[in-house]
C-alpha cells in the first residue's frame, strides 16, 4: 500500500495555519485535519495543574510558571523556554495521532503552535508516512495585523492582545529551530500564494531547463518564477569551462522574500555581483531545476522564461 501523507502545519499564534490547513485539506482531499489545540485539551485532562503548570497555561505566558527564570540570558529565551515546556506536554500525545493515522493508512494535517521543529520526531514516522513539515512565518506588520483579526474573532481581544511581543519571540524561535532541524519555513502571503509553495515540495513537479539569461537579466527571471508563478529554484549547475568537473549549487529558494532580498544583496555588492558574473561567463549556460506546483503552472513557467528568450533550444 501507499505510504500516507503526514503533513505538520505549526507557526506562532496568528500567521494563518488554521486557515492554510483547511486549504490545503481541501485540495489533497484530506478528510483527517486536526488542531493540537484539541488534543491539548485532551492532555490538560490527564494531566493535574498541579503537575504541570506550564501545559495549564497558554502558550505565550507558560514562562510564567518556570522554575529558576533567573537561569536565561534574557527575555527571548525565557519566553522561549516557557512555550517549549507547553508544548513539551502535548507532543507525545500527537506523535500517538500520527502513529494511529499510520497505522489506518489515513492521510492527516496536523496544525498548531504545538508543533516545534526538533522537540517532534518525524525521523520515527519517516520509513511508513511521507512526512511534510512546514513553519509559516510572516513578517511583523502582517503579523500583527492578522493577530489583532484573530484575537477579535475568538472574542479573546483584551489577553491576547496583551502577548503579541511574546507571540512575536515564539514565531522568532519557530523560524530558528525549523533552520536547525532542516523544517520547510513558508512566508505566509496571500492563500493562494502559500498554497502554491506547500503543494510545490508536496507534489514536486520540477524539470531542469538550460537558462542563458545574463546577471541583468537575473531579476527577471525570479520574478518569473518565483514572483508570478509561485515556483521555486531547487538547484543551479554550471558546466565552467576548463574544469572537468561541474560547479553545482542547491538552492531551495520559493519564496519572495529571499528571492528579493538574494536579488538586492547582488546589485547593492559589487563583490558578489563580480563572482556570479565570473561564473556566468565562464559557463555557456546554467542548468537550473525549476519546480512548481502542478504540471501547468510547471509549462508556463517554461514557457514565459523561453518567451523572453532566456532557454538554451538545442
Amino acid at each position: 500500500m501507499k505510504k500516507p501523507y503526514v503533513i505538520l502545519i505549526g507557526s506562532a499564534s496568528g500567521i494563518g495555519k488554521s486557515t492554510i490547513a483547511a486549504e490545503l485539506a481541501k485540495k489533497l482531499n484530506i478528510k483527517h485535519l486536526i488542531e493540537s489545540d484539541f488534543i491539548r485539551a485532551v492532555v490538560r485532562g490527564i494531566i493535574g495543574k498541579e503537575y504541570a503548570p506550564a501545559l495549564h497555561s497558554s502558550s505565550y505566558d507558560a514562562y510564567k510558571n518556570l522554575r529558576n527564570k533567573t537561569r536565561y540570558e534574557n527575555y527571548e529565551d525565557l519566553v522561549s523556554a516557557g512555550f517549549d515546556e507547553h508544548a513539551s506536554y502535548v507532543i507525545p500525545a500527537l506523535e500517538k495521532v500520527i502513529q494511529r493515522a499510520i497505522t489506518d493508512y489515513d492521510d492527516i494535517i496536523i496544525e498548531g503552535v504545538h508543533l516545534v521543529p526538533g522537540l517532534i520526531n518525524t525521523e520515527q514516522f519517516e520509513e511508513y508516512a511521507n512526512i511534510y513539515f512546514f513553519i509559516l512565518s510572516s513578517d511583523e506588520e502582517s503579523h500583527k495585523e492578522r493577530f489583532v483579526k484573530r484575537a477579535v474573532q475568538i472574542h479573546r481581544g483584551g489577553k491576547q492582545l496583551d502577548f503579541f511581543k511574546e507571540n512575536r519571540i515564539i514565531h522568532d524561535h519557530l523560524l530558528n529551530q525549523a533552520e536547525a532541524h532542516d523544517v520547510h519555513v513558508i512566508n505566509a502571503e496571500t492563500i493562494d500564494k502559500t498554497l502554491d509553495k506547500i503543494l510545490s515540495i508536496i507534489n514536486k513537479f520540477c524539470t531542469t531547463v538550460n537558462l542563458i539569461n545574463s546577471i541583468d537579466d537575473l531579476e527577471d527571471v525570479i520574478d518569473i518564477i518565483i514572483n508570478e508563478n509561485n515556483g521555486s529554484l531547487e538547484k543551479i549547475t554550471y558546466n565552467l569551462k576548463g574544469f572537468k568537473e561541474p560547479l553545482t549549487r542547491n538552492i531551495g529558494v520559493s519564496d519572495s522574500e529571499s528571492a528579493n532580498k538574494f536579488i538586492k544583496t547582488i546589485n547593492e555588492n559589487e563583490d558578489k555581483k563580480e563572482y556570479l558574473s565570473e561564473l556566468y561567463n565562464l559557463s555557456e549556460y546554467r542548468k537550473t531545476t525549476i519546480c512548481a506546483s502542478n504540471q501547468e503552472k510547471l509549462e508556463k513557467i517554461i514557457k514565459e522564461l523561453d518567451e523572453r528568450g532566456y532557454v538554451l533550444n538545442e
